[in-house]
Parts: C-alpha cells; sequence; structure tokens
C-alpha cells in the first residue's frame, strides 16, 4: 500500500491540500478496501476465491491484493469500461466476466458465480471491512495534515471512500461530490433514506461513479456523521482534469477529479489551511485524457 501524498495548493488566499489517491498503487483508493477485504478472509476461503463487479477501479483493486495474496479473482466489468481499466485488470491475473451495464445487473451476476463457485464476493462499498479499508486514507490525512481537518471533499459513487473518511474523520465535515444526474448520496442524505438515480440518468464520462442507488450501510455512515453532497457538471470535471495536470502534476480521472471541479467551480464553500480534497483516481484512456486537456 502506498502513503500518497498531501499536495498544497494555494487557492482563496488560503493553502488547501490535496490528498493524491490518483498515486494509489492501481490508480485508485480502492486497493486500501479490496487489501482490508481480502486479509481477513480465512485459509479456506482464499482457496475458493472471490469475485467482485466494478467499472474498473475497484477491479484492479481486488485484482492487485488478490495476485499479492495468491486468491484467484473473477471480475464482472461493464463491456464499456475503459480498456485502461480492463487492460490493468487482466494484467493482475484476475478473469474478467463482461456485462452490459444498460440491460444486465452486475449484483446479480456477482452473486450467482458467488453462488455457483461458492468464492466469496467482495463488493465495492456496501461492506463493514471495505468501508474500513478505505478509511485509512483519512487516517492518512489526519496525519500527513498533523491536526483534524475542516473540511474533506470526497468523490462519491457508492459512498464506500466518503464513509471511510467519515468514520476516521468524526470531527471534520465531509462533503460528497458527485456528477451532476448521478448526485444520488446527495439527496439520499436530504431524504434520510437511500434515493436512486432518476432514470433516464445523464451520460458522464465518470465511468467510476455511475452507482445508481447507494447503500444504507454508507449513506447511515454519511449521515450521522452531518455530511453534505454536491454536484458538478462534466464541464466542470473536464476543467479539474486540466488543472490538476497543469498546476498539481497529477494525472486524474473524470470520476477522480469531482472534488476539485467543486473547489475550482466555487461550489465548496469556505475554504481554510485544514480544506482537504481528494482525487480518488488516475485511470484514464490516453485518447481521452489528451482530448478533455486540450480542449480545456
Amino acid at each position: 500500500m502506498t502513503r500518497t501524498p498531501l499536495l498544497p495548493l494555494d487557492w482563496g488566499g488560503n493553502r488547501v491540500w490535496i490528498k493524491a489517491e490518483c498515486l494509489q498503487q492501481g490508480g485508485s483508493f480502492k486497493l486500501r478496501g479490496a487489501m482490508n477485504r481480502l486479509l481477513l478472509l480465512s485459509d479456506a476461503e482464499r482457496a475458493r476465491g472471490v469475485v467482485a463487479f466494478s467499472s474498473g477501479n475497484h477491479a484492479q483493486g481486488v485484482a492487485i491484493a488478490a495476485k499479492r495474496l495468491g486468491i484467484e479473482a473473477t471480475i464482472v466489468m461493464p463491456s464499456d469500461a475503459p480498456a485502461v481499466k480492463r487492460d490493468a485488470t487482466l494484467a493482475a491475473g484476475a478473469k474478467i466476466v463482461p456485462y452490459d451495464r444498460e440491460t444486465e445487473s452486475r449484483e446479480e451476476i456477482g452473486a450467482r458465480i458467488a453462488r455457483e463457485q461458492d468464492c466469496a464476493l467482495v463488493p465495492s462499498f456496501d461492506d463493514v471491512d471495505v468501508i474500513e479499508g478505505q478509511g485509512s486514507a483519512g487516517v492518512e490525512i489526519a496525519e500527513q495534515l498533523g491536526e483534524m481537518p475542516d473540511t474533506v471533499l470526497v468523490p462519491c459513487g457508492g459512498g464506500g471512500l466518503s464513509a471511510g473518511i467519515a468514520l476516521a474523520l468524526p470531527e471534520a465535515e465531509i462533503v460528497t461530490v458527485e456528477p451532476l444526474g448521478w448526485d444520488d448520496m446527495a439527496r439520499s442524505i436530504v431524504a434520510g433514506e437511500p434515493v436512486p438515480v432518476v432514470e433516464p440518468a445523464p451520460p458522464t464520462r465518470c465511468d467510476a461513479l455511475q452507482t445508481k442507488r447507494v447503500s444504507t450501510l454508507t449513506l447511515g455512515a454519511l449521515r450521522d456523521s452531518g455530511a453534505r453532497g454536491i454536484a458538478v457538471t462534466e464541464g466542470e470535471i473536464e476543467a479539474a482534469m486540466a488543472f490538476a495536470m497543469r498546476q498539481l502534476r497529477i494525472v486524474a480521472e473524470p470520476g477522480g477529479s469531482v472534488a476539485l471541479a467543486a473547489l475550482l467551480a466555487g461550489k465548496a464553500g469556505a475554504v481554510s489551511d485544514r480544506t482537504v480534497i481528494v482525487v480518488s483516481g488516475g485511470n484514464v484512456d490516453p485518447s481521452l485524457y489528451a482530448e478533455i486537456v486540450a480542449g480545456s
């Protein structure tokens, strides 16, 4: 596991901090939760293998953790997943089962494989051990900052990372950030119960954040922490990706850029020297990345 850097950024008369999880092994924070979950498996469970479903980042996290622990891994991935994520998952030794995200349920496919192969299912966010592992990013933030942050802006799909950070940093304000139209966590926090994405969902390049319904587990942790949620547009996300490259010298994928987009677009609210922005992933197809950066 890599202890990812906390990068300084002068912004609005303050020095805010960028938690660069895009520099984590596997290109995103997902290895944290996957490794924690797999380390807790019994020897018998490890021998039977694991199955997970993911558009790519959790897939790589599980594949890398499984390879290091000598466990066979099967990953259910959408057929339109970015090639860079699919190829990296295969390179880590995992088997991929493709599905159509518009007509098939990855949860049902994963559950069926787990039953048929008698193997452990490793959820991407709806799991206590996965959430606990993701929370290690929050522990690092407090250690690197030397104190409790005031506010942490976190990209949010299913909410595993934001829930883990909320539990690790109970005195900080947690702000979940999602693509506009996919901001089901923000609406769920207000409603007090899971509210699904309204169909038809708008197109987004944030493949990592296309979770159509959050879990009661992640929602409960965020609601209890007093978290709030905001949404950003595709244009704001693309501007953040270009900013990350030019000003921070890091590669951020669309889904990993949303919290930074909220800051740059003035949607984050008041910031301080104890504001932290999480850039959660950097796995993006080179051609798409070049197109976005050149056009922003």
